[in-house]
């Protein structure tokens, strides 16, 4: 059976949409797309009168470079929720299919599907929001054509081994397609799943430059994947995908120096986690700090609420994850930079204090 039997039967017969850039590129005299002959005002701008390629052959070459994989394995859209959205529209029919995912976990999936009018079945981590992967091949019914693993997992920050991953790869042959992820998985120690596409062609993987490559406003995902898959995704992407600001964006940041500042910031975020960590668990106040593989750490408090509003009131934002399950009494707060890691301790503790202080009745 092949990965692509898994798909929406009109998509892999949709006859692509055509755009100008993809009929003819490398002319001289360009009249074929209605473009402007003339670029708009300030350097920002340059080039961008014509449209650009839809997939840009040297970030994908780059991309194929840092991640280890071929060209054809690769496709680079809108951030990863685009790549999201598009899986979710080229395998499940509206009404009758369904995807699988783990809460608390990124919402996207479940909006992608819901969108798509697609069925989403959840299977709850563990209390220690490890994977639980009994439940969650219980739960694959004909119907499921997507499962979605968020490793290192956001909300929690916890991550899932390469081996948990290829159980489930195993067990999903000839059913689903397993969806990986790995947003944060630069601040991890975990090895990477994409070194198990080779044998799973029913297995895709999700990279992003918004996190440790400090791309968040460039909008650049990636999608790894079979190219049978990555063909099939192409078939159905917008015509022009990626601005021409945001691929030079992410040339630079892959470029020598930009790969060199990048390992360095990822280093500092490290060695920062786990700083917080420790100030944090001895804080009055604090229930317990979640251990984490990514950028963040998932913290519960007594008052959670009180909390986040002490934090904004200081100019400091922070996530309230507390409709997340299992999450009720928790606040994601991402790792700045030192100076900023260390206002939010001093805001903490100085509220602490205060707060010591009205219950025995001080001053």
């Amino acid at each position: 059976m092949s990965v692509l039997d898994l798909a929406r039967p009109e998509i892999r017969t949709l006859q692509p949409y055509s755009s100008a850039r993809m009929e003819a590129s490398g002319g001289q005299v360009m009249l074929n797309a209605n473009e402007s002959a003339w670029e708009p005002v300030g350097e920002a701008g340059a080039g961008c009168n014509r449209y650009p390629d839809p997939q840009p052959q040297a970030l994908l070459q780059a991309l194929a470079t840092l991640y280890g994989v071929q060209r054809e394995q690769l496709f680079v859209g809108r951030g990863s929720d685009e790549a999201i959205d598009l899986l979710v529209r080229a395998f499940c029919r509206a009404d009758q299919d369904a995807i699988v995912i783990q809460p608390p976990t990124f919402g996207m999936y479940a909006v992608s599907a819901r969108i798509q009018n697609a069925a989403v079945i959840e299977v709850p981590l563990a209390d220690d929001f490890s994977l639980d992967i009994q439940a969650l091949l219980a739960a694959i019914t004909p119907a499921v054509k997507l499962v979605f693993l968020c490793t290192p997992n956001n909300p929690s920050g916890k991550s899932m081994s390469l081996a948990e991953i290829e159980h489930v790869a195993q067990a999903l042959a000839g059913r689903a397609l397993l969806v990986v992820d790995e947003a944060y998985i630069e601040f991890s120690d975990q090895p990477s799943a994409m070194t198990l596409i080779g044998r799973y062609e029913h297995l895709a993987v999700l990279r992003t430059l918004s996190k440790a490559w400090a791309l968040a406003g460039a909008r650049i995902g990636t999608l790894v994947a079979s190219p049978d898959v990555i063909g099939l995704i192409r078939r159905i992407m917008p015509p022009y995908p990626l601005p021409l600001p945001c691929v030079a964006a992410a040339l630079a940041a892959l470029s020598p120096s930009g790969q060199a500042a990048a390992r360095a910031h990822i280093a500092i975020v490290r060695e920062q986690r786990a700083f917080m960590r420790r100030s944090l668990v001895g804080l009055p106040g604090v229930r317990d700090v979640l251990p984490s593989d990514a950028n963040f750490l998932a913290v519960r408090f007594d008052d959670a609420g009180e909390v986040y509003k002490r934090l904004l009131q200081a100019g400091i934002v922070v996530r309230d994850v507390r409709r997340y399950p299992k999450l009720q009494d928790a606040l994601r707060i991402t790792i700045g930079t030192p100076d900023e890691n260390a206002r939010v301790l001093a805001l903490l503790n100085s509220s602490s204090v205060a707060g010591r202080r009205a219950a025995d009745g001080s001053a």
